[in-house]
C-alpha cells in the first residue's frame, strides 16, 4: 500500500508539543506530521495505524522511511516523502526491514562460551575485559556514520586501541580518487536527473551501487522528465547487467581496461575541440593531444574490445549532448589498476565542464555537527590487522557488522588460527552470522526499528542532511543497541564517554542543531525542535552546500596493465562477480524476501549460478542447469550453469552473497561463496581489494537441475515473419 502526503497529514495529532515550522526550498515545504513515539506514553494502545519516521539502515545509502505501526507492531515500511535522498521511495531491501525485525532466528539471550547468561553477567564480563585490555582493544565494525560513529570513536579513543570498518566490496579506490581530484572527504552527488548524457563505467547505479533508490528516481526524470529531450545513456561493463540492459548502448569492455576506454573518450573530446582548455592542460601536462597518443581509439580498440568507430560515436555524443555526466564504480574499480580507472573516468567530468553545475557532479558539504564517519579500510590494512591479532598484539576483539570470515580472501583455517591469537572475542549482532561462532561472548543487538541514532547519507543530495533514527517499536528480543552496549560497558569500565545512551546522544544532536537556528525544522524551544525532527525524519539545510576545487592529474603516457590471478592457458575465463538485487554482498541473505528477488537479467533466485556464453558452454559440453565446478588458483565452488547469450565469450559471472555458514535458516549452506575463490590481489596504489582480478576455468560436474528462475525454458529468438522494428526519437 502506498502512502501519500494527504495520508500522512491525516495522522497528525500526537506529535505537536509546540509551534514547529517545517522549512523547505526544493524539498517539499508542506508540513509532514507523523507521530513521534518519544512524545507518547509507553503504554499507549490504539486500534488505528500510526506512522513513524525513522532511518532505514538496511544498506549504506541512508534513506529516510516511515513505518506503519499498529498496536506496537511494525507492519509496513514506506519511503519518507519529505526526505531529500529518496523522496518517498524505497527499495526491496528497505521493505525487508520488517522481516529483519521479526526474524525467527534472531539472537534472544547473551551467550558466554556458548552458554546462555543474563545481561548483568554478560556486561560484567565485557566490562572486565575492557579494564584488563586498555590500549589493546580492536573494534571491528561495518562502516559507520552519524552518532553511532561518534560513540565508537569516543569509545576506542578512551579505551585505547584500533577502530576499523570492514565492507567486502570497499569503496577505497573511489574515495581516494575523489580526494585527489576534488579535495573532498565525502563522495559527490551525481545530478543524473538533469543530465542529457550519462556515461557510466561498471557502476550498477540502477541495481545496488551507491544510492540506487535515489538514482532510480533520477533515472525516471533523466528519461521522461523533459518533454523535448530524452536523456542518452551509455554503460561500459563486461557483464550484461540490469544497468547495461537499460542503457541505449552497452559497451562490453574487457575487464580491467575501463580506464583506457575513458581516456580514449578523452582523446576524442580534445581532438574535436569539445574539451575544456584548462582541464585539457591539466590532464595532458600542457602537452595537448600528443600526450594522449597512446589512447587513440584506433590504437586501443583491440585492447578494450570496443571498435574505434563506436568509441568515437560515444565520445562525440558525450561531448556534444550536454550536460554530460561520467560515473565509475563496481567491477571497474576492482582491479589492480583501479585507481587509474577512477581518475580517468572522473576526469571526463572536468573535460566537459560539468563540475558544480546542473546535470553534473555536485560536491557534498561536510556532515553537520562536525560528525565524521568510519569508512571501510582497504584489504591491505586488514591483512596487517589480522597479523597483529595472530601475533598476540590484540587483547580484546569486538566484532559488530564485520563478517570477516565470509568476505576476506583468506583460507578459513588460517583465519581461525589468526583469531586464536586474541585471548577474548566479543560478537555483537542480531543474527548469528558467520562470525558468531568466533565470539567467546555473544551479545544480541537490537534491530534499527528498535534503536536510536542518526545518519548522514553518502553520497548525499548536495547539502547538509542528518536523518534521525528513533525506536518505533519496543524490542522484539531481549537485546541492546550497539551504541548502548559501548556506552554502558565503557562507562562502567571507567571510560570518559560523552553520553549515557544513544537516545541521549540523539537528543544532544537535536539540541545542537536547534542552536544553529537554520535548516528544515524551526521551533520555539528544544523539546519542540526534537519532536519536529523526529516527526519529519531528520534535518537538512538546502543552503549548506558543498564547495570544492578540481585538480586533474596528468594521464600516464602508457596505461598500467591490469594483473590477473591465473594464467590464461589454464584459466581461460575472466571471473566477474556481481551483487544481486536482494542479498547484495551477503548482508541480506538471512531474509527470504531478499533471497526470492529474481536477478534483473537472468531472473534466477535462491541459488548460486554462473553465467556463461552458449558457444563456450557447448565447447565444454555444458547445458543449462548442469552443476559445474568453477575453479580459480585459490580453489573451487559449485554452481548451476546459466547460458547467457549476452555475456562476452571470455567472461563468466557469479553472484556474491550465497554460501554462508551462519545467518539463519534461509542462508545457511545455500549456494556457494564466490569470495572463497577470489585471489587476494589489491589495487597497486590504495591496497583496496581487486575482487574482479581473478581468472577461472569451468568443467561439468554432473546431473542437471532445473534452475530456480522466473523466465521460461525456451530461448527467445527473432522470427523472420515477425521482425522487430526499431523506433528512435531525435532530439
Amino acid at each position: 500500500m502506498g502512502i501519500t502526503r494527504r495520508d500522512l497529514l491525516k495522522l497528525a495529532g500526537a506529535g505537536a508539543l509546540g509551534a514547529i515550522a517545517f522549512n523547505g526550498c526544493r524539498i517539499p515545504d508542506k508540513e509532514l506530521r507523523v507521530e513521534s513515539p518519544v512524545a507518547l506514553p509507553e503504554d499507549t494502545v490504539t486500534g488505528r495505524e500510526n506512522w513513524y519516521a525513522t532511518l532505514c539502515q538496511q544498506c549504506g545509502a541512508g534513506c529516510g522511511i516511515v513505518v506503519r505501526v499498529i498496536e506496537g507492531r511494525a507492519k509496513k515500511i514506506e519511503g519518507n516523502p519529505d526526505h531529500p535522498l529518496n523522496a518517498g521511495k524505497t527499495c526491496a531491501r528497505g521493505q525487508a526491514g520488517v522481516q529483519a525485525l521479526y526474524h525467527p532466528d534472531r539472537l534472544h539471550t547473551p551467550l558466554l562460551y556458548g552458554q546462555p547468561v543474563d545481561w548483568e553477567t554478560a556486561m560484567g564480563q565485557l566490562v572486565s575485559q575492557i579494564q584488563q585490555n586498555r590500549g589493546r582493544i580492536f573494534l571491528a565494525t561495518n562502516p559507520l556514520r552519524g552518532h553511532i560513529a561518534a560513540v565508537a570513536q569516543a569509545f576506542i579513543q578512551a579505551a585505547g586501541g584500533t577502530l576499523m570498518a570492514y565492507e567486502p566490496l570497499e569503496d577505497t579506490v573511489l574515495r581516494t580518487a575523489v580526494k585527489r581530484l576534488f579535495g573532498q572527504d565525502t563522495l559527490p552527488d551525481y545530478d543524473i536527473a538533469h543530465a542529457r548524457t550519462v556515461l557510466s563505467f561498471g557502476a550498477g547505479w540502477l541495481e545496488t551501487w551507491g544510492s540506487p533508490v535515489r538514482w532510480g528516481k533520477a533515472y525516471g526524470a533523466f528519461r521522461q522528465g523533459r518533454s523535448v529531450v530524452r536523456g542518452t545513456f551509455f554503460h561500459a561493463e563486461p557483464r550484461f547487467s540490469l544497468t547495461s540492459a537499460n542503457a541505449d548502448l552497452w559497451l562490453p569492455v574487457r575487464p580491467g581496461r575501463e580506464g583506457v576506454l575513458a581516456l580514449a573518450v578523452a582523446y576524442v573530446l580534445i581532438e574535436q575541440g569539445m574539451a575544456s582548455p584548462s582541464a585539457t592542460a591539466q590532464l595532458t601536462g600542457g602537452r595537448g593531444l600528443s600526450a594522449l597518443s597512446a589512447y587513440q581509439p584506433e590504437q586501443v580498440a583491440e585492447t578494450v574490445g570496443i571498435s574505434a568507430q563506436r568509441i568515437r560515436e560515444v565520445a562525440e555524443a558525450f561531448g556534444s549532448q550536454r550536460p554530460s555526466l561520467a560515473l565509475v564504480g563496481g567491477s571497474a574499480l576492482a582491479h589492480t589498476n583501479g585507481l587509474f580507472t577512477a581518475l580517468a573516468v572522473l576526469s571526463l567530468n572536468a573535460l566537459v565542464d560539468n563540475i558544480g553545475r546542473e546535470g553534473g557532479v555536485r560536491f557534498n558539504p561536510p556532515p553537520p555537527l562536525d560528525l565524521s564517519g568510519v569508512p571501510p579500510a582497504p584489504l591491505a590494512r586488514w591483512r596487517k590487522a589480522l597479523e597483529d591479532m595472530g601475533a598476540g598484539r590484540v587483547g580484546l576483539l569486538i566484532i559488530r557488522g564485520a563478517n570477516l570470515v565470509y568476505g576476506l580472501p583468506i583460507d578459513p583455517k588460517e583465519f581461525e588460527d589468526l583469531l586464536n591469537g586474541v585471548p577474548f572475542r566479543v560478537f555483537i549482532g542480531s543474527i548469528p552470522e558467520d562470525m558468531a561462532p568466533f565470539g567467546d561472548l555473544v551479545l544480541p543487538e537490537l534491530e534499527p526499528l528498535e534503536s536510536w541514532g542518526t545518519d548522514w547519507p553518502e553520497p548525499g543530495p548536495g547539502f547538509q542532511t542528518l536523518t534521525f533514527q528513533q525506536a518505533v517499536v519496543r524490542p522484539f528480543r531481549d537485546g541492546k543497541s550497539f551504541g548502548d552496549i559501548l556506552l554502558e560497558a565503557g562507562r562502567s569500565a571507567g571510560l570518559n564517554l560523552p553520553w549515557q545512551s544513544m537516545r541521549e546522544a540523539v537528543q544532544d544532536g537535536a539540541r545542537r542543531l536547534f542552536a544553529l537556528g537554520r535548516g528544515s525544522v524551526r521551533a520555539g524551544d528544544e523539546a519542540s525542535f526534537l519532536t519536529g525532527v523526529l516527526q519529519r525524519g531528520g534535518w537538512w539545510d538546502t543552503q549548506a552546500q558543498g564547495q570544492g576545487r578540481v585538480t586533474l592529474e596528468r594521464a600516464p603516457a602508457t596505461p598500467p596493465a591490469p594483473q590477473f590471478a591465473g594464467e590464461e592457458g589454464e584459466f581461460p575465463f575472466h571471473l566477474v562477480p556481481f551483487t544481486p538485487l536482494g542479498i547484495h554482498d551477503g548482508r541480506g541473505a538471512h531474509l527470504p524476501w531478499l533471497q526470492a528477488i529474481p536477478d534483473g537479467t537472468t531472473t534466477v533466485a535462491w541459488q548460486t549460478w554462473v553465467e556463461i556464453h552458449p558457444e563456450r558452454a557447448k565447447e565444454l559440453g555444458i547445458a543449462e542447469g548442469d552443476w559445474v565446478e568453477v575453479t580459480s588458483p585459490r580453489g573451487s565452488i559449485r554452481a548451476l550453469a546459466y547460458l547467457h547469450p549476452a555475456i562476452p565469450p571470455e567472461v563468466v559471472a557469479v553472484p556474491f552473497g550465497f554460501g554462508h555458514a551462519g545467518m539463519g535458516r534461509w542462508a545457511n549452506g545455500r549456494g556457494a561463496n564466490v569470495f572463497r575463490i577470489l585471489a587476494p590481489l589489491t589495487d597497486s596504489e590504495t591496497g583496496a581489494f581487486a575482487w574482479s582480478a581473478t581468472r577461472v576455468r569451468i568443467r561439468r560436474l554432473g546431473p542437471r537441475q532445473r534452475i530456480p528462475k522466473f523466465e521460461g525454458t525456451v530461448l527467445p529468438v527473432q522470427l523472420e515473419e515477425r521482425p522487430i522494428i526499431l523506433i528512435t526519437r531525435e532530439a
